[in-house]
């Protein structure tokens, strides 16, 4: 009754995946996006402790590291540190706690989408960490 269609229809080759184009599965774009986050949240952790040095900074520093390294495969590019004597007001390190605080919070949301416990938990503490830095460091407004 009606002729077989013989060729594709250019709607569905316009639209089919191409085989010679990679594909990332949702886990490993979660893994990349994870990874970032946290090399982000490492990069403004470093400025904070060339600034205003201190053991909590440099643990967590070096466990953001650890996660990076684990996500990428490789080991993060890091800041280096400030000259000696550089120092910052307070306003500008409640700024950066401010900035490493949102990035915790969607390293958080992207670690428990792929269920990173590790990652999670790490984020989580430095979000707590970074709020109360920036609490403490935030001007006081009478």
């Amino acid at each position: 009754m009606y002729e077989p269609i013989r060729s594709k229809s250019v709607h569905t080759m316009a639209g089919a995946p191409s085989s010679d184009f990679p594909h990332r599965s949702r886990e490993e774009e979660l893994d990349i996006q994870l990874a970032g986050h946290l090399a982000a949240l490492l990069a403004v952790t470093d400025e904070i402790r060339a600034l205003a040095p201190s053991a909590d900074l440099d643990a967590g520093a070096e466990r953001l590291g650890e996660q990076v390294t684990r996500l990428r495969g490789g080991a993060p590019l890091r800041a280096q540190a400030a000259p000696a004597g550089a120092a910052a007001d307070a306003s500008r390190l409640a700024t950066l706690h401010r900035r490493a605080h949102t990035l915790a919070g969607r390293a958080l949301v992207v670690a428990a989408s792929r269920a990173d416990t590790a990652a999670a938990i790490l984020s989580a503490e430095r979000m707590d960490a970074h709020a109360s830095a920036a609490e403490a460091r935030e001007p006081a407004h009478h």
